[in-house]
C-alpha cells in the first residue's frame, strides 16, 4: 500500500506526487518491488491531473500526466538514426556459438588454450528495437529501428509507456546518452487482449509481437498507454558524459538512472561456461512471463569491441543464440473458420490447454484447407502443436498411431460463416465472395485508410469498430460523408480530433487512380500492381474498358492476376465501388500515366526486382529511384524480368532467377549503375 503523500502547498504537492508516481514506475519496471497497487497509483495520478489543472503555472512536460498528450498525432516522420541499428548474426546450434567464440579469439590475436575475454549474456526479448535518446537526462526522441540506418520518430508514442522515464534519475546526466532496448508486451496482457477480442467476436491476435508493432504504430498515444506495454534495455549509441569501460558497467549505471534492465543479465568466463549458462536458461525462460526466443553473447569489453569491428550488416563481437520452438502434444477439439481481409477464410483450431512457451495455449492455425489435406488433420486427433517466436501456434504434426477410432475428417465450409454468402476456392485459399460480409468490413476500411493507401491519419482501429458498429460506415463511401458532429459523439475523439478527422478524409480525396487501386482491396493488386496500372492507364475509365489480355500483358501481371482484377473491376461489387467512390469526389486520374513509357532514363523499357536485404536504403525508396530513371519495378521474378537486384539474404526470388536466366546485380552494382546515371 503507498504511503502518503504530505499536503501543504499547491505547488509543494505537484512536486510530491510526481516524485512518488516516479518512484512507483521505477520501483514497479526497474526493482520489480511495486511501492503501490494500480488502484492507489491511478488514484494518485488523477489528483495530480485535478491539481495541475488547477495551477497551470507548475505545468511540466516530465510530469506523470503528460505522457498521454491527449491529441493524436498525424503522421510519423522517418528520421535517421545518429549511429546505425545493426541487426545481430543468428545461430541456432551450439556448435555455431564455438564457431563464433573461435573467431573472436582470432581477432583478438588470442590462443583457444588461453584465457578469453569475458563474454555478457542477456536474454533475447522478443519485441520491438526502439531507440530512445535523452539529452541531459530528458527524454527528447524514439525512433524504431526500421531499416537500420532511418525509422519512424514515436516519440509521443513511447512517452505514454510507464516503463520508460521521461527523465533520468541521475543528478549530473550525461550530456547524450541514446539506449537501445526492446518494446514488448508481457504474455497477460496479451492473453487479456485477446480475450476481450474473442469476446467481440473479433479475430485473435497471432503473438504479442505484432500486438506491440502495431500498438507503436498507432497514431493516438492513448492506445499505447491502454496496452502496458514494457521496456527492456539492450544497448547503447551515441553517448557523452558515461565513461563505463564494459557492457555490463554500462548496465549497472543506466539501471541507477531508473531505466528497466535485465535482471537476468550474467557476465561468464570461457565457452564452457557460456554453452552451460545457454543451455541452464533455455527451462528458466518459460517462467518470465514474456517472450524470450534466444540469448544475445556480447564480448563485454566496448574496448574489446572497438577492436573487433563489424561486418557490412552485424557486429563481430555479438551474437544471437535463438532456442528452437517449443512444441507440445494435445488433442484436437474443433474447427473454427475466421474471415479475413479481403474475404479470406482462416481456419482456428481450438484444443485441450496446452503449455507452450510460458503460455496456455488453446488456439492454433491450420493455416488453409490444403495444408488440411496435406497433413490429413482430423478433430478428435492428438497433434503436436508449436509456438515459434514470430508466429501464431500452429499444429505441425498429426500422430497417426494415436487417432481414435471416431476422429472427424475436416471438411471446408460450404457458406460464410459470417453472413451465409458463397464460398470459393483460390489455390490453397477459401474466399468469401459476398460483397456485403460484415467481417470484411472492418479490415476494409482500416487497410483502405492506411499511411501508404490513402493515408487517412487518425482513422485507428477504435474509431473503425465503432463507425461500423453504430452504421455509420457500410461502405467505403461513406466514409466521405461522415460529419464533425458524427465523428465527436465517438469515444475518444473530441471536436478538435474530429475536425482533424474529417480534414485528413477530404485530403484522400486526392491521392488519385495509383493509391486508389492499391486501397480497395482487389486480391493481388498491392502497391507495386497499382503504380503498373496508373503508369499504363490515364484514368478510371481507361482501365475499365481494358480487355482482360491487354491487362496480362503488363509487367509483373500474368493470367491470374489480370483474371481477378478484370473480374472485380466489372462484378456488380466492383463497378459500384468505382461509382460511388467518384461520386464521393475520389479522383480517378492517374498522376503516373505514361512515366514508364516515354523512352527516358537510363532504366527505361527494364523490368526490374528488388530482393533481400539492402544496407544503402530501403528497397521502396530504390524502387522509387529506378522508376524515376524509367525502370519498372516489379514484385516477382518472371521471364519479362530484365534485372534481378538481390541484397543479403534474397531467397526464392534469387534461385528463380536464376532458374530462368535473369540477370543478377548485386546492391554495388545497383549503386553503380544509379551513380551513373
Amino acid at each position: 500500500m503507498a504511503r502518503n503523500v504530505p499536503t501543504g502547498d499547491s505547488g509543494e504537492r505537484i512536486e510530491a506526487l510526481r516524485k512518488r508516481l516516479d518512484e512507483a514506475n521505477r520501483a514497479y519496471y526497474v526493482d520489480a518491488d511495486p511501492l503501490m497497487s494500480d488502484l492507489d497509483y491511478d488514484r494518485q495520478l488523477a489528483e495530480l491531473a485535478a491539481l495541475e489543472a488547477a495551477h497551470p503555472e507548475h505545468a511540466s512536460e516530465d510530469s506523470p500526466t503528460r505522457r498521454v498528450g491527449g491529441e493524436p498525432v498525424d503522421a510519423f516522420s522517418s528520421v535517421e538514426h545518429t549511429l546505425p541499428m545493426q541487426s545481430i548474426d543468428n545461430s541456432y546450434d551450439p556448435a555455431d556459438i564455438s564457431a563464433w567464440y573461435a573467431r573472436v579469439l582470432r581477432g583478438l590475436e588470442l590462443a583457444e588454450d588461453g584465457g578469453g575475454p569475458p563474454l555478457c549474456c542477456d536474454p533475447k526479448i522478443d519485441g520491438v528495437a526502439i531507440s530512445l535518446r535523452y539529452e541531459s537526462g530528458r527524454l527528447v526522441q524514439a525512433i524504431t529501428r526500421g531499416d537500420g540506418r532511418r525509422g519512424d520518430d514515436v516519440t509521443a508514442q513511447v512517452r505514454a509507456i510507464r516503463a520508460v522515464p521521461l527523465r533520468l534519475h541521475a543528478e549530473s546526466p550525461p550530456a547524450v546518452l541514446e539506449i537501445r532496448g526492446e518494446i514488448y508486451m508481457t504474455n497477460a496482457v496479451f492473453e487479456r487482449i485477446n480475450r476481450e477480442r474473442a469476446a467481440r467476436d473479433e479475430p485473435l491476435f497471432a503473438n504479442a509481437r505484432n500486438v506491440t508493432a502495431g500498438t507503436l504504430k498507432s497514431l493516438d498515444p492513448a492506445v499505447v498507454a491502454e496496452r502496458s506495454l514494457c521496456f527492456c534495455a539492450h544497448g547503447r549509441g551515441v553517448v557523452d558524459g558515461l565513461g563505463d569501460a564494459t557492457y555490463s558497467g554500462f548496465v549497472g549505471s543506466i539501471r541507477s538512472m531508473g531505466v528497466p534492465v535485465s535482471p537476468d543479465l550474467r557476465v561468464v568466463d570461457g565457452l564452457g561456461e557460456l554453452l552451460v549458462h545457454v543451455e541452464a536458461f533455455r527451462s528458466q525462460r518459460a517462467e518470465l512471463g514474456y517472450g524470450v526466443d534466444g540469448m544475445v553473447v556480447r564480448v563485454d569489453s566496448f574496448a574489446l569491441q572497438e577492436r573487433l569491428g563489424t561486418t557490412s550488416k552485424a557486429p563481430r563481437w555479438c551474437v544471437a543464440f535463438k532456442y528452437p520452438a517449443d512444441q507440445g502434444e494435445t488433442t484436437l477439439e474443433s474447427v473454427a473458420w475466421q474471415v479475413g481481409k479481403g474475404g479470406t477464410l482462416t481456419p482456428r483450431a481450438t484444443m485441450e490447454p496446452v503449455e507452450l512457451a510460458g503460455t496456455t495455449v488453446r488456439h492454433a492455425t491450420l493455416h488453409n484447407i490444403e495444408e488440411i489435406r496435406r497433413k490429413d488433420i482430423r478433430v478428435g486427433d492428438r497433434v503436436v502443436v508449436e509456438k515459434a517466436g514470430e508466429i501464431i501456434p500452429q499444429v505441425v504434426e498429426v500422430r497417426l498411431n494415436d487417432r481414435p477410432s471416431d476422429a472427424v475428417p475436416i471438411e471446408p465450409p460450404s457458406e460464410c460463416p459470417a453472413c451465409g454468402g458463397e464460398v470459393g476456392q483460390e489455390g490453397p485459399k477459401l474466399f468469401c465472395l459476398s460483397p456485403e460480409c460484415p467481417a470484411q468490413l472492418r479490415e476494409r476500411i482500416a487497410w483502405f485508410a492506411g499511411r501508404n493507401q490513402m493515408g487517412i491519419d487518425g482513422l485507428g482501429d477504435r474509431i473503425v469498430d465503432q463507425l461500423v458498429e453504430q452504421g455509420l460506415v457500410r461502405h467505403l463511401a461513406d466514409l466521405y460523408a461522415l460529419t464533425i458532429e458524427q465523428l465527436a459523439a465517438l469515444e475518444g475523439l473530441g471536436t478538435k480530433s474530429a475536425t482533424s478527422l474529417v480534414g485528413a478524409i477530404d485530403a484522400s480525396r486526392d491521392r488519385g487512380l495509383g493509391r486508389v487501386l492499391a486501397s480497395i482491396g482487389i486480391r493481388q493488386i498491392g502497391q507495386s500492381a497499382a503504380r503498373t496500372l496508373a503508369r499504363s492507364f490515364p484514368d478510371m475509365d481507361a482501365l475499365m474498358a481494358a480487355e482482360r489480355e491487354a491487362l496480362e500483358e503488363l509487367p509483373d501481371f500474368g493470367a491470374i492476376t489480370a483474371g481477378i482484377l478484370h473480374e472485380t473491376l466489372h462484378s456488380p461489387r466492383g463497378r459500384e465501388l468505382v461509382e460511388r467512390l467518384e461520386s464521393a469526389g475520389v479522383r480517378m486520374t492517374s498522376d503516373q500515366y505514361g512515366d514508364a513509357s516515354t523512352g527516358e532514363g537510363r532504366f527505361a523499357g527494364l523490368t526490374m526486382v528488388l530482393t533481400g536485404t539492402m544496407q544503402h536504403g530501403t528497397r521502396p525508396e530504390l524502387a522509387r529511384r529506378l522508376e524515376a530513371m524509367g525502370a519498372t519495378v516489379a514484385s516477382s521474378v518472371s521471364r519479362k524480368t530484365s534485372v534481378l537486384i538481390a541484397g543479403e539474404k534474397a531467397g526464392s526470388k534469387l534461385r528463380k532467377a536464376n532458374d530462368l536466366g535473369v540477370e543478377v546485380w548485386d546492391e554495388k552494382r545497383l549503386l553503380e549503375e544509379l551513380g551513373s546515371g
